[in-house]
């Protein structure tokens, strides 16, 4: 008893710190089914059964995304029915983008070239080439008029990087620097 007490104080840091030093490798490290190119943006929860998600190439996950495969209220019922479990797997496609504390839940699946809202709940299937948010998440408008508003929009400044990216911003809003 002392051992697996010992062993808990010593495997809850390292996750912790694993997980936020290195995302992507903490999420193959516990099992996730990780493309190529994952990238992970914060703070994830992989849930209890993360060997059941499935993500594809090109995959950005932003801070407090949840991925949760089963369905917790089935143990107000185990009194009833002592075997009851709903674990369902969740698949999500190539260049996908989740946006920020966006929950994922049981048995979805996110099509490829799609972009979730941040905030957004996620309880059915989101098809391919779309962008979905809201609670519950619903497809807005397709991938490709997304991609002609942000064209439309863009300050083309997506190819700075750290100060020299602040700079440019600063000088096109007209901030001054302190």
């Amino acid at each position: 008893m002392k051992i697996k007490r010992l062993l808990k104080l010593v495997t809850v840091p390292f996750h912790s710190i694993y997980s936020r030093m290195y995302p992507e490798k903490y999420a193959r490290y516990i099992g996730v089914n990780c493309g190529k190119n994952l990238h992970v943006y914060g703070s994830v929860s992989w849930g209890t059964e993360p060997w059941i998600i499935t993500l594809g190439d090109n995959v950005h996950i932003t801070a407090g995304c949840s991925f949760v495969a089963h369905d917790g209220g089935t143990l107000l019922f185990r009194d009833k029915v002592p075997d009851l479990e709903i674990t369902k797997p969740i698949i999500v496609g190539d260049n996908v983008y989740i946006g920020k504390e966006s929950l994922i839940l049981p048995g979805v699946t996110i099509g490829s070239n799609v972009v979730i809202g941040a905030r957004s709940v996620v309880t059915r299937d989101i098809p391919d080439n779309s962008v979905a948010c809201g609670v519950p998440a619903r497809v807005v408008k397709t991938a490709d008029e997304y991609f002609e508003k942000i064209c439309r929009e863009s300050l083309h400044l997506g190819h700075l990087k750290g100060k020299e990216k602040d700079k440019a911003l600063r000088e096109y809003y007209g901030y001054q620097q302190k």
